[in-house]
């Protein structure tokens, strides 16, 4: 699809990979509604945004409440226009072993990262199939094709969220509407992977990515309409190819690397 002249709706734009998004995407050509919880956090943002010579706005939205979700979409269509791109990026992670983890934060992260993009996108998208246009770019992980433990609920929140892009990508081919899964492996200097363990470095068999090839990355898979993409480095970039045809090895290649014991919460 082509970005210049379009709007945009992303979510999670107040900090992380979603600042480089959005920097990407404004230099793409995008007009950008900036969701965040605080929407103070976004006044920034939309300058740099502004500052690329296409217009923004500031929506504060709690991606779990319906309501917030209508609203965003009410209010891009409103004053920027109808929604022509889609970026679900808001999420969040609990680092711990599933036993001893809250049922309330399993059932905030589902929320997040699961339920609110596709209430967000089934909001969004009939504007999209009224016109025969648009593009749904849904930020996964390496976490949504492969195993994760200790990161255990993130990590099927994030499946849930590959297998919803792959299976509505196939729905929604009849009206010209592409549907993307960015699925980044450990992004250094930004994000939650940063937070969550204060700039130590990935696992060295594992390797990282910056947040900037992953912006890079998601702006090809919009305008070349790419179903799947891995954001990684070396082998990991066809860690979903080797799980779903060897899973034991792939695992055991994980343990021995050390990507599980890094992962593993510290008592």
């Amino acid at each position: 699809m082509e970005l210049r002249g379009t709007v945009g709706i992303l979510t999670g734009a107040s900090r992380g990979i979603g600042v480089y998004l959005a920097q990407h995407l404004a230099r793409a050509g995008v007009s950008l509604a900036l969701a965040a919880r605080d929407e103070a956090s976004l006044e920034g943002v939309a300058d740099m945004v502004r500052s690329k010579g296409v217009r923004a706005i500031t929506v504060a939205t709690d991606v779990t409440k319906r309501s917030d979700l209508q609203r965003l979409v009410k209010r891009t269509a409103a004053e920027l226009g109808d929604v022509d791109l889609l970026v679900n990026n808001a999420g969040i992670e609990r680092y711990a072993c599933f036993e001893g983890i809250e049922p309330g934060d399993i059932a905030n992260i589902l929320k997040t990262n699961a339920l609110g993009p596709q209430l967000l996108t089934r909001y969004a998208l009939p504007q999209m199939i009224e016109r025969r246009k648009g593009h749904v770019v849904n930020i996964a992980s390496v976490a949504g094709v492969t195993a994760m433990p200790y990161n255990t609920v993130y990590s099927s929140s994030k499946h849930a969220l590959v297998g919803f892009s792959r299976s509505l990508r196939e729905e929604m081919a009849e009206y010209n509407i592409g549907v993307s899964a960015i699925c980044p492996s450990f992004v250094r200097d930004a994000g939650m992977f940063q937070d969550s363990k204060g700039g130590a470095g990935a696992p060295r068999l594992a390797g990282s990515v910056s947040p900037v090839e992953v912006a890079e990355q998601t702006i090809k898979a919009v305008q070349k309409n790419r179903p799947e993409v891995i954001v990684a480095p070396g082998l990991t970039r066809v860690v979903d190819v080797l799980h779903a045809l060897a899973p034991r090895l792939t695992t055991s290649v994980a343990r021995r690397s050390g990507a599980y014991e890094f992962s593993k919460p510290q008592h």
